[in-house]
């Protein structure tokens, strides 16, 4: 077996054990291998033992990875999304973790409508209220969620968020928790089912699994540090 997928495999087996300890189903929790920075061989090392969703966060780097690797990839953009590289994304990837403002979607939807492409939008939401994070402020997510379950060309199906690197287990779980009630609430208020919630990442999803979440984003655990 490749050492990469061990390593796969090892953090699937950490998530299922973190879904039962909350008694939830390890298969409603997706593991996402953030490939950034690691070269496309990596990446195919992961593919032909059939991995097939990677995180990028560089539109540049995403569209170089795209051109070479196999067009069955799902490819998901989990960085700050500039606005003059919406096109460039739009064209790749498939799932679009980081939409913090409502200009950055209507860009979107724009956009995929001109390149014939429906990509899936989550809301960046910055519950931990860092400078530093990107993300919506929680008092403006209502609002945005409306602009999103309004998108003629994208499909609003959750939201993501970042915790600090150096918050502790009961902090992390505030984070956490919070997103996963303001998820319930607009799924509650819209009338839609959202059921992408992204957060966690290698120091911390297992927390995130416990409190929620449905796809971790995992790349140094798996592929080593950058």
């Amino acid at each position: 077996m490749s050492e990469l997928f061990e390593k796969f495999k090892a953090i699937q087996a950490r998530i299922a054990a973190a879904a039962h300890e909350s008694k939830r189903d390890p298969a409603e929790v997706a593991l996402l291998a953030v490939s950034k920075t690691f070269p496309a061989e990596m990446i195919s090392e992961l593919y032909r033992c059939g991995v097939r969703s990677f995180g990028e966060s560089r539109a540049e780097e995403l569209l170089a990875k795209e051109e070479h690797l196999p067009p069955d990839i799902v490819w998901h953009f989990i960085g700050h999304l500039q606005s003059n590289k919406v096109r460039k994304v739009v064209k790749a990837a498939s799932v679009i973790h980081s939409i913090d403002s409502v200009e950055l979607l209507e860009r979107v939807d724009r956009i995929a409508s001109e390149e014939g492409r429906r990509p899936t939008v989550l809301l960046e939401v910055n519950v931990s209220g860092e400078a530093s994070k990107s993300g919506l402020p929680p008092d403006e997510l209502d609002a945005a969620a409306d602009a999103a379950a309004g998108c003629a060309n994208c499909d609003f199906r959750g939201l993501m968020t970042m915790a600090p690197a150096e918050a502790d287990e009961r902090r992390l779980a505030v984070i956490f928790e919070s997103l996963a009630v303001r998820r319930d609430l607009l799924q509650q208020r819209l009338g839609v089912k959202l059921p992408l919630l992204s957060m966690g990442m290698s120091g911390d999803f297992e927390v995130a699994v416990r409190h929620g979440s449905t796809l971790v984003r995992v790349g140094t655990a798996i592929f080593g540090g950058r």
